[in-house]
């Protein structure tokens, strides 16, 4: 499959990459914890290789340099946010290199459960600076499309009650001690990281999509988005427009630069 255009970074390149050889398409379903991401993308996945094309998924903690060094670290109470931080841009880097660039060389579709944004959402809830994390991801590939699953804190808690039955540490942001328990840690840390993921929208013209919807619905809608960005080709055919409207671009192209730098 052929993109509309050729991919760039955002402004350092990495060596020896021609974005004129990257001919496949990349999409980033973004989002908080417990969101139903992963939800969307494995049904984007079927849904496009069913219509003939090569798909890879990739996302946050997979990269075989630092994928298994995440988990080990995240198993104790230890581990400081930078140090957090740079784990998680050094795995970003790794599957950017390894697995991404040469997936969009090859013309497949490269769906990214997260991508650099919810490394710098997390960085900011933690109190880190906004500009010096930007910076540091500023080597990522500017995706085709951005679409932001923006749910209610309140949805989550119901969703991670629900199906784990408890709070993850991490996940509560309880290494910052943002509340006297989980609960009231993962609130507050969550809807900090939400609050930054808008500010990203604005920034990163994400499409952004009603997470409160039925996942049904929502797929539906993904579905119509990706197919109308024009990237298939043969049988792949835009679903019938859902009724209830659930996704609108947010704020103006203000950093969406395919030659610009991430300030």
């Amino acid at each position: 499959m052929e993109a509309k255009g050729p991919l760039q970074f955002y402004n350092t390149a990495l060596p020896d990459v021609d974005c004129a050889e990257l001919h496949g398409a990349l999409i980033v379903i973004e989002g908080p914890d417990a969101v139903g991401r992963t939800t969307q993308v494995t049904r984007l996945r079927q849904w496009l290789e069913q219509e003939g094309h090569a798909v890879l998924d990739t996302g946050m903690a997979r990269s075989a340099l630092a994928g298994k060094g995440i988990k080990k670290a995240k198993e104790g109470n230890t581990l400081g946010p930078v140090t957090m931080t740079l784990y998680y841009v050094t795995d970003f880097a790794d599957r950017l290199e390894n697995e991404i660039i040469p997936a969009l060389r090859a013309g497949f579709v490269v769906l990214t459960d997260r991508y650099i944004f919810s490394i710098i959402a997390r960085a900011v809830a933690r109190g880190e600076d906004s500009l010096w994390i930007e910076h540091v991801t500023d080597f990522a590939l500017i995706p085709h499309a951005v679409y932001y699953l923006r749910p209610q804190v309140k949805d989550l808690v119901v969703r991670v009650i629900r199906g784990r039955g408890a709070f993850d540490y991490w996940e509560s942001g309880m290494d910052m001690r943002f509340g006297g328990n989980m609960y009231d840690s993962f609130v507050r840390y969550q809807t900090r990281v939400i609050q930054t993921l808008d500010q990203l929208a604005l920034k990163y013209e994400f499409v952004r999509v009603d997470a409160t919807a039925p996942a049904d619905v929502i797929f539906a809608e993904l579905q119509r988005q990706i197919a109308a960005l024009g990237l298939h080709t043969g049988k792949a055919k835009p679903p019938p427009k859902m009724s209830v409207t659930l996704l609108d671009h947010t704020g103006l192209a203000t950093r969406q630069k395919r030659t610009g730098a991430v300030e």
